[in-house]
């Protein structure tokens, strides 16, 4: 699934391109989650004025309204020259006359979905439930901590609920618990305001790099110019359940949680 850091490498491979691009037509294909909300005709003559990302959605403001747009389980996005014919996975075409905005999604978890604005009903039921956005300002040690003491769940589970912090997928979560030495195990409302200051810069790092290194191609993620995320080779825990911690040469542990894989070292991270 693409996670926070694909799609931030996403939504920078194509806003510089598609900004200022005005709307030619749009085209729907089969069915994907959640109905667009407007005719597709009502977009034509709309001018793309940026893109933005809220958690693991890709803003498209016009110049009047808003497009959401979700990845799914397996979406990517292409912006490329008009003219390539659809493929059966391909589900939504923005046409502009600065190229051709398509999203491919051969399990149609994605979304396109248009609104009003952020104010208005339909896009606050998908914005308003998220939580401090990891890479930016808002993104405090105190505020994470405080949401931390309210759930007793375990801090692998919250960092994925994404109702305390958005974004932190399943690679990124175990990589950033392992790189501040707690346990994916251990109870949110346990963790002492160090060991959440701790937590709080390996988030920022961890999801820092990923976007650097253009996200993680487990298999089908590409950008919108076709390029592949390479943060996966360097994981330190993700992945290498019996290999040698890469500290300590402890072999790294398999667990499941809430049928998601957890990755960690028994010996560096504590409970």
């Amino acid at each position: 699934m693409p996670e926070l850091p694909e799609v931030e490498v996403t939504r920078r491979s194509f806003a510089d391109r598609i900004a200022g691009a005005r709307i030619v037509s749009a085209t729907l294909g089969k069915p994907l989650r959640w109905p667009l909300g407007c005719a597709p005709a009502e977009l034509v003559g709309r001018t793309v004025l940026g893109v933005r990302r809220r958690g693991k959605y890709l803003l498209l403001d016009l110049d009047e309204g808003l497009l959401l747009l979700h990845l799914g389980m397996s979406g990517s996005l292409t912006f490329a020259a008009p003219g390539t014919l659809a493929g059966v996975h391909d589900h939504f075409d923005l046409l502009t006359n600065q190229g051709l905005l398509r999203l491919h999604d051969p399990r149609r978890f994605g979304a396109v979905v248009h609104a009003a604005g952020e104010t208005d009903p339909v896009a606050r039921k998908l914005l308003d439930h998220l939580g401090l956005e990891p890479l930016g300002d808002t993104f405090q040690v105190d505020a994470f901590h405080a949401g931390l003491k309210q759930r007793r769940a375990a801090i692998k589970q919250v960092l994925l609920a994404g109702d305390v912090v958005v974004g932190v997928g399943n690679i990124y979560a175990s990589e950033a618990l392992f790189l501040a030495g707690i346990r994916p195990t251990t109870r949110a409302d346990r963790i002492s305001l160090p060991r959440a200051r701790g937590l709080h810069a390996a988030i920022r790092d961890v999801l820092g790099r990923a976007v650097e290194k253009g996200g993680s191609t487990l298999r089908d993620f590409f950008n919108a110019q076709g390029e592949s995320g390479y943060f996966q080779l360097e994981a330190a825990v993700y992945g290498r359940a019996g290999l040698p911690c890469r500290r300590c040469e402890t072999p790294v542990r398999l667990l499941k949680q809430g049928q998601r894989s957890t990755f960690f070292c028994p010996v560096c991270q504590r409970p």
